[in-house]
């Protein structure tokens, strides 16, 4: 059994033109920061054009949230430069705030105010000329016409993430910075969610996102993986998996824990993992991969299968990479 492809993840909005000085949303070279010893943030160069979904991944503590707030003019880098929507990241973080919609992992809204309340709170927090109005709007594009009146702390999950998506998108953010946005919610919510990230972005909005979900990352336009501070690989989901140069193979059979344990331990495989009644069999060079399942392959009890690399094939070996990394 092959490894399922990747998801094609939707093409993005119509855009300028790549020499259009506006095309370019994020652009930054050599992003550094560190808490006390702690380098949290390692020269970080990345480039985000306008109207791309763009997803952030990484382990816990690998410095996504510290680039992100970063980028929006909450922290100051150490050293490195950079600009957002056109403003220098360094002296002009107010001027970038005011364009930014940022949606952190925990729910900020008012939990004793109904979900209308809280959204013409909002409204008038940044000053639009009509509350209720843009209130109204929001809470029909976002399908909480049954909810409106109801206290936004009893509200689920999903739709706690969903009122708190319309709260940050309500003064016509040009950037939405989205923290792991959908953490603890159930797979129908995430999907909804999803649906309106990508309605958001046909009409321009740019969208940086961070997320552990394999599935959220293959709707993602472009990718970057980071750890440790480092960010070790970007791109669409085909280029990061082309650009990992892993061997995989799939193999099923009895014993599969045991199996598991003698190829950990062979020269040239980096990475085995079971996938429901499979093993996924990975290594970067494929001379030494081929070499080390050989002797295993003529065994008349396992089925071996080529296949390709899965983005949580490429995920789990950066990770393993990143912790080698954090321990040397």
């Amino acid at each position: 059994m092959t490894a399922p492809a990747p998801a094609p993840a939707a093409s993005p909005a119509s855009q300028p033109p790549a020499d259009d000085p506006h095309a370019i949303a994020i652009d930054v070279e050599g992003l550094t920061k560190s808490f006390g010893s702690t380098v949290v943030v390692r020269n970080l160069t990345m480039q985000v054009r306008r109207g791309l979904i763009y997803g952030f991944l990484g382990p816990n503590g690998s410095g996504k949230t510290t680039t992100i707030r970063m980028l929006c003019g909450l922290l100051t880098p150490d050293s490195g430069r950079g600009t957002c929507l056109g403003f220098d990241i360094r002296k002009d973080a107010t001027e970038i705030k005011r364009h930014v919609g940022y949606m952190t992992q925990r729910f900020s809204l008012y939990q004793d105010l109904s979900v209308r309340e809280n959204l013409e709170f909002v409204a008038r927090v940044y000053g639009l000329p009509d509350p209720r109005g843009a209130a109204r709007d929001a809470i029909a594009r976002l399908g909480l016409e049954g909810r409106a009146e109801q206290l936004a702390g009893a509200l689920s999950g999903g739709w706690k993430q969903r009122l708190a998506l319309g709260a940050c998108t309500l003064p016509d953010p040009k950037l939405l910075l989205l923290d792991e946005p959908t953490a603890g919610v159930d797979p129908k919510a995430r999907r909804e969610f999803w649906n309106e990230i990508h309605a958001l972005a046909a009409q321009g909005l740019t969208v940086l996102v961070s997320t552990h979900y394999m599935d959220e990352a293959e709707r993602c336009h472009e990718i970057a993986y980071i750890a440790y501070g480092d960010l070790l690989a970007q791109g669409t989901v085909p280029e990061v998996i082309a650009a990992s140069h892993l061997t995989t193979w799939t193999v099923s059979g009895p014993n599969l824990v045991a199996l598991a344990e003698t190829l950990s331990k062979r020269d040239g495989i980096a990475m085995v993992a079971p996938f429901g009644t499979s093993l996924h069999v990975s290594g970067p060079d494929h001379d030494k991969v081929n070499a080390a399942i050989a002797d295993l392959r003529s065994d008349p009890a396992l089925a071996w299968e080529q296949a390709q690399p899965s983005l949580e094939d490429v995920f789990i070996d950066l990770m393993g990479r990143a912790q080698q990394g954090g321990r040397a």
